[in-house]
C-alpha cells in the first residue's frame, strides 16, 4: 500500500492514508547545494526564494491516478488500523494459540481456522512455479493444514452465489426501472411475437416480456454541486455498477456518494464466503461464528479494507465475516518465513470436500479437475450478468460474451474498456448494452457520464486496477531475472492464461450445491435471510477540510 513519494499529507485529523485531501507537489530541481525556502502565497502558488531574495514560482507536478487512487484510497485512522492488523502474523498468532489451547487441554481458546483461496491467487502461483491451477490447489491445502489451519476452500464456489445473486438483482432493477419510466419497454417492430425475445442459435422466436428500446434517464444534469439534480432509487437505478471491486467502493463512497444507489448490492465472493463459513459451516460444526477465524487469500489489498467494513461484523459474537486477508505475495513470505521456498517441492493434499468447485473421482475421490465461472479473469460478471438477463428478460438463449457469440463486443478507447450490446438479430434493436470499465481512467469517465445522465450502459463491470484483479497489487511478480525481461503486459497474459488452464467453465446455477444452500441456508430465494447474507449497502463519507492550503487535484 505504498503512495508516490511525491505525495504530501496534509491534515492528519483523520483520513491518514494519505490524508483528507492530497496537496499537489511542486517540482524542485536541485541545481546546486545552496538552501532556500518555500514559500506559498495567497493564491496558493509556490515560489522558490534563494538566499538572495530572488523567487522563482515552481510548476505543479503531476499527480496522476495510479499514483493516489489505485492504491486503497483514502482510509480513516481506524480502518488504517484494522487493515495493518491483517497479516500473516495475526494468522500465525492464532495457530500458536491454538496449540497451546490443545496442549493444556483448554478448549474455550482454540478456534477453528478456514482458510478461502481466491482463484486469481492460484493464477499468480500457477504462473511463477510452472504448475497447474489444480497442483496449486492442493500444494496449498497441503502448506496450510501443516500449519494448522482446519480447512480450506475456494471463493469460486462463493462466486458463483455472487453471480446468480447479481444476475437476479440486475433483473430486478431492470422491471422496476420500466414499471417506473426510468427505461422504455421496447417496441418489437414484428421481429417476435408479442413478448417474445429470439434465439441466437436457431433464430427462432422465444416467449418472454418487453424489454427496452433504449434508456432515458429521467433525471436534470448535475449543476455546480456534486449531485445530480434529482435523487435516483437504488431498486431503479440503472445502470447497475458492479460491487465486487473494493478499491471502486471505497473511491465511490468518499469521493462520488451519489453513484451509490447504482452500485449492485450483492455482496463479493469473498465477503458471501465470508456469511457461509461463518453461519452455514459453523451451524454445520456447532460452533458459534466467533468459534471460527476465516482468512481469505486474495490478489488486491483493498480485500482488507472490505473485510473490515463495519457492515460485516457480528455485534452478538465480536467477529467480522472474514477476521483476516492476506495476499498472494504475503502468503509467498510465508513459504520462506517455513523455511519453503520452492513450492514445486511441496507435498499435495486433497481439496476439502465442501466449498470447493471441484470435480472428485466417484471412485476413488481423487480430485480430477478444478471448475469456474467462464469470462474474464476479474470474474466474469459482465459475462454472466449478460447471459443471465438476456435469457431471463427476453428468452434469447446461447449467447457467448467470451466469443461473440450472439453479441457485439467492442473495444473503445483502450483495451481496459469494452462495450457488449445484444440486439434483435437483422433489426439493430439495442435489447441490452453492458460495458466493463478497467482503471480509475476509464472509472472516471463512467463516472462522469452516468452523473450527467448520458450513460447508454444498463451494467457496467468496475474494476480499478488495470487489467482487472489478474493484476491486483497484491499478487505475484515473475522469478529473479524474469522480473526484468518478462514485460508487465506479457506476464499479465501468463497470469490470466494459467486462469483458465485445466478449469472446466459452468454456469453458477448448474452448482448442484447451491439449490441446496438456498433451501437449507437461506429458506429460498429472496426471504429476508438470502437478503441479510447475499446483500449489502454503501455510505456516502463526509470529509471535514480544515487546512486552508490544501489543494483538491
Amino acid at each position: 500500500m505504498a503512495f508516490s513519494g511525491a505525495l504530501t499529507l496534509s491534515d492528519l485529523n483523520d483520513f491518514i492514508s494519505p490524508s483528507q485531501a492530497c496537496i499537489k507537489p511542486v517540482e524542485v530541481a536541485k541545481t546546486s547545494d545552496t538552501q532556500g525556502s518555500i514559500k506559498v502565497d495567497n493564491s496558493g502558488s509556490y515560489y522558490e526564494v534563494s538566499q538572495d531574495g530572488s523567487e522563482t514560482k515552481l510548476e505543479t507536478a503531476t499527480i496522476s491516478l495510479n499514483d493516489c487512487l489505485a492504491c486503497s484510497g483514502c482510509i480513516t485512522s481506524a480502518e488504517s488500523v484494522l487493515v495493518t492488523l491483517q497479516s500473516q502474523e495475526e494468522l500465525y498468532s492464532i495457530l500458536k494459540q491454538n496449540k497451546i489451547a490443545v496442549e493444556t487441554n483448554d478448549p474455550s481458546t482454540h478456534r477453528t481456522v478456514v482458510i478461502s483461496i481466491s482463484p486469481q491467487t492460484r493464477a499468480s502461483f500457477a504462473a511463477k512455479y510452472n504448475q497447474t491451477p489444480l497442483q496449486v490447489a492442493r500444494k496449498l491445502t497441503w502448506f496450510f493444514k501443516n500449519l494448522g489451519v482446519h480447512s480450506v476452500f475456494d471463493t469460486s464456489f462463493s462466486r458463483d452465489l455472487s453471480l446468480l445473486e447479481t444476475g437476479r438483482e440486475f433483473v430486478e432493477r431492470y422491471k422496476k426501472a420500466i414499471e417506473k419510466g426510468v427505461i422504455k419497454a421496447p417496441n418489437m417492430d414484428g421481429s417476435a411475437p408479442s413478448g417474445g425475445g429470439m434465439d441466437v442459435d436457431t433464430q427462432e422466436p422465444a416467449a418472454t416480456t418487453k424489454a427496452p428500446r433504449k434508456r432515458i434517464v429521467k433525471r436534470g444534469a448535475a449543476g455546480a454541486a456534486d449531485e445530480p439534480a434529482v435523487a435516483v432509487e437504488t431498486e431503479s437505478a440503472i445502470p447497475m455498477l458492479a460491487s465486487a471491486c473494493p478499491g471502486w467502493i471505497c473511491y465511490a463512497e468518499k469521493t462520488h456518494g451519489y453513484m451509490l444507489p447504482y452500485i449492485s448490492e450483492t455482496k463479493s465472493p469473498q465477503q458471501i464466503m465470508g456469511s457461509m463459513v461463518k453461519d452455514h459451516f459453523g451451524s454445520q460444526l456447532g460452533l458459534k461464528p466467533d468459534q471460527i477465524y476465516h482468512v481469505c487469500v486474495m490478489p488486491c489489498y483493498d480485500k482488507k479494507l472490505e473485510a473490515s467494513r463495519s457492515d460485516f461484523y457480528s455485534d452478538l459474537y465480536k467477529t467480522r465475516d472474514v477476521d483476516c486477508v492476506i495476499t498472494s505475495t504475503e502468503v509467498e513470505k510465508m513459504f520462506a518465513e517455513q523455511g519453503q521456498t520452492d513450492m514445486g517441492a511441496f507435498g499435495e493434499m486433497s481439496l476439502d470436500i465442501g466449498y470447493n468447485s471441484v470435480i472428485k473421482d466417484p471412485t476413488t475421490g481423487v480430485d480430477q479437475v478444478l471448475i469456474g465461472a467462464s469470462g474474464n479473469a476479474s470474474g466474469g460478471f459482465l459475462e454472466y450478468v449478460m447471459q443471465f438477463a438476456a435469457r431471463e428478460l427476453f428468452g434469447v438463449n446461447g449467447i457467448d460474451v467470451d466469443s461473440g457469440v450472439g453479441v457485439e463486443v467492442k473495444t473503445v478507447r483502450n483495451a481496459d474498456f469494452r462495450e457488449v450490446t445484444l440486439e434483435i438479430p437483422g433489426t439493430g434493436e439495442v435489447l441490452l448494452k453492458f460495458a466493463a470499465a478497467y482503471g480509475f481512467r476509464n472509472i472516471q469517465n463512467l463516472v462522469r457520464k452516468v452523473k450527467t445522465g448520458k450513460s447508454p450502459y444498463h451494467f457496467v463491470e468496475v474494476m480499478a486496477c488495470p487489467s482487472g484483479c489478474i493484476n491486483g497489487g497484491g499478487q505475484l511478480k515473475p522469478h529473479g531475472d524474469n522480473y526484468a525481461t518478462v514485460p508487465l503486459k506479457d506476464w499479465i497474459v501468463q497470469v490470466d492464461q494459467q486462469y483458465r488452464n485445466g478449469v472446466l467453465a459452468r454456469k453458477p446455477e448448474e452448482n448442484p450445491l447451491l439449490g441446496q444452500l438456498y433451501v437449507e441456508w437461506l429458506g429460498g430465494v429472496g426471504t429476508s435471510k438470502a437478503k441479510q447474507q447475499l446483500r449489502t449497502g454503501y455510505h456516502a463519507v463526509e470529509q471535514n477540510l480544515v487546512n486552508p492550503l490544501a489543494v483538491k487535484w
